[in-house]
């Protein structure tokens, strides 16, 4: 019957390192010179995977482009507002992560840039060595490529870094 159990399965872990940890106190305050003998308990960070197989995340970042297909309502003035809000790069100078929201609006002409492949594009920027400026305009320059768009704004609002919070938003009109 539910509630006659006093702790949940879930708690089973830890109050069994709670008496655990109670028991060494206890042999601690009868013999600390004992305590002091036994090696600390050390936790270590994850160790780095040493294998150098491409996971298959990776090999379509690699591989991402920018895919078009026909716009289905041509003609129509319409909006496309996206939102990507896990965009990183790296810093030019110091190496540092940069994370930023990206907002893209766009109006479509003859192409419509398909979801995916914008994620994985985007995506490959997470290993480049580049300034929040230049990453801005050059997805405007590939997207302005790929999609020919009547007119696109492009809007890259950086988390702050060191007190400085920047935000970059580039357009485009045909």
């Amino acid at each position: 019957m539910p509630g006659d159990d006093c702790f949940p399965a879930l708690f089973y872990p830890l109050i069994a390192q709670l008496i655990n940890s109670r028991t060494l106190l206890s042999k601690e305050r009868n013999n600390p010179m004992e305590s002091m003998q036994q090696a600390p308990d050390v936790v270590h960070s994850p160790e780095i995977p040493t294998d150098t197989e491409v996971k298959y995340g990776e090999r379509e970042i690699a591989e991402g482009a920018l895919i078009t297909f026909p716009n289905p309502r041509v003609g129509r003035r319409y909006n496309v507002s996206i939102t990507l809000p896990e965009f990183t790069c790296k810093c030019p100078f110091s190496g540092y992560p940069d994370f930023a929201t990206i907002h893209l609006n766009y109006v479509p002409d003859q192409k419509v840039v398909e979801l995916k492949a914008l994620k994985l594009y985007v995506n490959s920027y997470r290993d480049r060595y580049i300034s929040h400026e230049e990453s801005i305009n050059q997805i405007l320059d590939d997207f302005v490529a790929a999609a020919d768009p009547l007119e696109i704004t492009i809007k890259g609002d950086f988390n702050p870094r060191g007190n400085v919070h920047t935000v970059v938003e580039v357009t485009h009109r045909k």
